[in-house]
Order: structure tokens, then sequence, then C-alpha cells
């Protein structure tokens, strides 16, 4: 089988070029890709966390070693941005891992 995975990053902005609301999806989004740590404090996941970009606008940074855990989570973020229309950049590995 031959899997075509990439990192990648949602950038809070649709293609027309308009702002994505609620100001605070990308903490949302982040936010039920998270987990509670051993010290009982909810934890952003290593492969799914918020960013910005130089401009300022809200984004999320997908590291595509979450297909290896949870495809179905891959597969969601992938389309939540396409569903929303949002702009999609690809990133390395190494980016992703930053």
């Amino acid at each position: 089988m031959n899997r075509n995975l990439e990192s990648f990053v949602i950038v809070g902005v649709t293609r027309q070029g308009k702002k994505f609301r609620p100001s605070d999806w990308c903490d949302r989004l982040c936010g039920i890709m998270s987990a509670f740590g051993a010290d009982n404090r909810m934890m952003y996941s290593p492969y799914v966390r918020p960013g910005c970009t130089l401009t300022g606008d809200k984004t999320v940074i997908v590291d595509a070693r979450i297909h290896d855990i949870e495809p179905l989570a891959y597969h969601f973020l992938v389309n939540f941005a396409k569903d929303n229309n949002l702009q999609v950049d690809s990133i390395t590995a190494d980016e992703a891992a930053a």
C-alpha cells in the first residue's frame, strides 16, 4: 500500500483570503487532540499543535506521524481543512517536529 502522507500546516485563512472564525478555532482543534499527562494536566499532542504565521494568522501544525498512532485523527484534520476551505501548506518532518 502506497501512503502519500505529509506533515502540513492548516492556516486560519480561507482560500478566498478571509480569516477563519471563530478566532479560537486552532485552540479548539488542538484541544480535541490533547490528552491528560501524568501530572493530570491537559497537554497538546506533540503531533498537533497551535502556531501562527509571520503575518499573525493562526495555524495548526500537523505532524504526519500522528497517522501511525491514529489514522482517523490524521484524516479528520485533513478533512477539517478541506471542509472549511482553509489554506494548507506542506512542511517537512523536521519542521513539524520543531
